[in-house]
């Protein structure tokens, strides 16, 4: 690939020019002096660049997303040649959720890495948006509404693994001391938990969707610290099985309103390359094993 191409799909990838120039050790002048030629020799604009922001043109998004498809069919490439016939080698960069990932990733890798010796897994947890690209991501868990961009990316293949249910739930004794929602109204008067950008709550119910707005009682950016609060009886939060579903079933938290539940689009993704590296295939299959049809959590 043209190095200045490399480097638009880093740029862009960095969201600035001065991030990428970080990324590359180099002065941002010099980052924005070979994106200008780059621009001069395709003849088109690729980038609207202020003092605050960076955007892709219309012909700017069509090329990006060109280049992307092309960098990884270079990585799998690359990944096929050290293979050299003896199944999944090589490096395999993963990607999920912190708590996800704590919980029924990391218990359940033995097997595989028992089977693929030769995969060097690098496994990065997040609840931060990962780059696939930007930042050398094999595979990326998401948990996500099928449209939602970190799931329906240019470029790139999204595997649905399972569906992501989202109940509603509190401690035994918070419910005790501040009374049990008989309507969805009444969930107004009583403290609500949600990581922040969680809320509102968008629920289905027996007459259809509809939306919970309000502020969380605790503010915090982590959804493990929402289930913490709430376990300890702080309020009630839409949690989702793969996380509660332990406590539901030992009594340490019960159903609130269960005759609502999160919006059902919500899935579990895996999204990779268009053109992957077999590692790639050999993990998608074995997660495939774990979860589908019906997950362990009872999703």
């Amino acid at each position: 690939m043209d190095p200045d191409t490399a480097l638009f799909v880093e740029v862009v990838a960095a969201g600035s020019l001065s991030g990428a120039a970080r990324g590359r050790g180099v002065s941002p002048a010099m980052v924005s002096k070979r994106i200008a030629r780059l621009e001069t020799r395709l003849g088109v604009r690729l980038l609207n660049r202020t003092t605050r922001r960076l955007e892709l043109t219309a012909r700017g998004a069509l090329y990006h997303t060109d280049m992307v498809a092309v960098v990884a069919a270079i990585r799998a490439a690359e990944a096929r040649i050290m293979e050299d016939g003896a199944g999944p080698t090589g490096p395999l960069r993963v990607s999920a959720p912190t708590s996800f990932g704590r919980l029924h990733l990391a218990p359940r890798l033995k097997p595989f890495l028992d089977a693929h010796p030769n995969v060097a897994l690098d496994l990065d947890l997040s609840d931060g948006f990962s780059d696939l690209l930007g930042d050398g991501v094999d595979l990326a868990i998401r948990i996500a509404p099928s449209a939602e961009p970190g799931v329906a990316t240019p470029g790139f293949v999204a595997h649905r693994l399972s569906d992501s249910r989202r109940v509603l739930c509190a401690a035994p004794a918070y419910l005790e001391a501040a009374g049990t929602p008989g309507t969805v109204a009444a969930l107004e008067g009583h403290r609500l938990l949600a990581a922040r950008g969680q809320l509102p709550w968008r629920l289905a119910g027996p007459r259809g969707d509809l939306t919970i707005d309000g502020e969380s009682h605790v503010r915090t950016n982590s959804s493990e610290v929402v289930r913490e609060l709430t376990v300890a009886g702080v309020g009630i939060a839409l949690r989702s099985l793969w996380d509660v579903s332990g406590d539901l079933a030992s009594g340490r938290l019960v159903r609130v309103l269960p005759a609502f539940e999160g919006s059902a689009d919500v899935g579990i993704y895996a999204v990779h390359a268009r053109v992957a590296p077999t590692a790639v295939h050999a993990l998608l299959g074995y997660l495939r094993g774990l979860w589908l049809p019906t997950p362990p959590w009872g999703g």
